[in-house]
């Protein structure tokens, strides 16, 4: 176990660390590869495939053949909407049937989640709290929270789960995001400068995560 800085709910220093799971926060990181492949998959399948273009076909206009086949000395062309000319359509452009999806099996998403919070643990970001129980929807209880317990640039708060009072008091604070411990991904891990977690949260990830040497049997 790895001890880490904790607070109160209140925002004070506790008298005792929180220990964080060896097997979650301090594991081996040979290389990064892992951790890109899940960042790089988190976004691509968040994408919105919306880019569509016309082809010729779908060009409105072009019927009458702009000038007689021969005899003119120009090349022939059989229609204003030919991919060659200013206004016709796009040879090979998005359709909107593109698929962006990365695949990637649960084992790996698990272990690139560890490598990504052992990197935090290892960078000194990752803070734990009591409980935010205290939090009643008041932006100005989560800022004076936030300052007591020393969160500074992008923050990322993981809680047991939503709740709204939480998420009002969180929401008009900028670069600051509130996420259930079930849902904690590597993309929030890595672009948070601070993770602030509860004593309840931790336990839920090391039932998710610290079953790591079964799933490598498996």
């Amino acid at each position: 176990m790895a001890a880490v800085q904790t607070f109160t709910k209140t925002g004070n220093k506790a008298t005792t660390s929180a220990k964080l799971d060896k097997v979650i926060f301090t594991v081996d990181v040979p290389n990064h590869e892992l951790i890109k492949q899940a960042y790089v998959g988190y976004l691509a399948n968040g994408r919105d495939n919306l880019a569509v273009v016309k082809t010729r076909g779908l060009v409105r206009g072009g019927g009458k053949k702009p000038w007689r086949q021969k005899g003119t000395g120009r090349a022939r062309v059989g229609s204003s909407r030919t991919p060659l000319w200013r206004g016709g359509g796009i040879i090979f452009g998005p359709t909107g049937q593109e698929n962006y999806k990365h695949k990637l099996t649960t084992v790996s998403k698990k272990q690139a989640l560890r490598h990504a919070l052992t990197l935090a643990h290892e960078a000194g970001k990752i803070k734990v709290v009591e409980t935010f129980s205290t939090m009643d929807g008041k932006t100005k209880d989560m800022v004076k929270f936030l300052d007591k317990v020393g969160g500074e640039g992008r923050l990322l708060c993981v809680v047991s789960e939503r709740k709204p009072a939480e998420e009002n008091a969180a929401s008009n604070i900028p670069n600051l995001k509130v996420t259930s411990a079930k849902y904690l991904n590597v993309y929030d891990v890595i672009n948070a400068d601070q993770i602030i977690i509860s004593q309840k949260s931790l336990t839920i990830i090391s039932e998710w995560l610290g079953n790591a040497e079964a799933e490598v049997k498996s």
